[in-house]
């Protein structure tokens, strides 16, 4: 049976005042966690690749709250700063709190969602349970000497990469085993010949079923860090 989501709107506090972001919330009736879900810098909470793996997560006893970062919910397709972010993953773990007091929070994120929820953990803006990050954008393809790795040292909490094999953004893969090896405590599970999105070259699968069959490797990862 599907689980019901339920619409809500987040307080974020930015430092020209308070905005609010939607967020959809959805709790299977057996729920033993709470996965908060940032979208990726170009495409909002509703895309297909996140819908399916809420859902799909929902199957599993994991409920989901997927949001909005305030760029996006003004309209804008760029990004705004890093301290927006920061500041949203804040709020998004405040309201966690507030809604569901009794389940652990987790973090994840499609490529920049997941690095901003890096950054608000390893400013101590959050202390979720572990960190999960879909296709973590290490640097922009083609130029491994801009890595975005230096606060990732900083992460207490466990953290799971989940990668596929041809990311752009990976390139060469031992730029990113080396930033995964100088963590507190992280892992990588790859997904082999996975792109960005984890699409896989001659393989035409629908986002939202390629969101679905990442979540038991995310869901099996929690159990083991729960």
């Amino acid at each position: 049976m599907a689980t019901a989501e339920t619409d809500l709107r987040v307080p974020v506090e930015l430092p020209a005042g308070r905005v609010e972001v939607s967020a959809t919330l959805g709790r299977p009736h057996d729920a033993w966690a709470l996965l908060g879900i940032a979208h990726g810098a170009g495409a909002g909470m509703r895309h297909p690749f996140l819908t399916g793996l809420a859902h799909a997560l929902h199957d599993d006893g994991i409920a989901t709250l997927r949001f909005t970062f305030p760029y996006l919910e003004a309209g804008r397709r760029m990004p705004g700063p890093a301290a927006h972010a920061v500041a949203t993953w804040a709020g998004v773990e405040a309201a966690a709190a507030e809604r569901e007091p009794d389940l652990p929070f987790w973090a994840s994120g499609k490529s920049y969602g997941g690095r901003m929820a890096s950054m608000a953990a390893a400013e101590g803006r959050i202390a979720p349970r572990g960190l999960i990050y879909l296709g973590y954008p290490l640097h922009p393809p083609g130029d491994p000497a801009k890595a975005r790795t230096a606060h990732l040292p900083d992460v207490a909490p466990p953290q799971l990469f989940l990668e596929g094999t041809k990311d752009p953004f990976i390139q060469p893969i031992e730029q990113l085993e080396q930033a995964v090896a100088s963590c507190q405590d992280a892992e990588i599970l790859w997904v082999d010949g996975g792109g960005h999105s984890f699409e896989i070259k001659g393989r035409k699968r629908a986002a939202e079923d390629i969101g679905a069959e990442l979540a038991p490797s995310v869901a099996g990862w929690m159990r083991r860090r729960a």
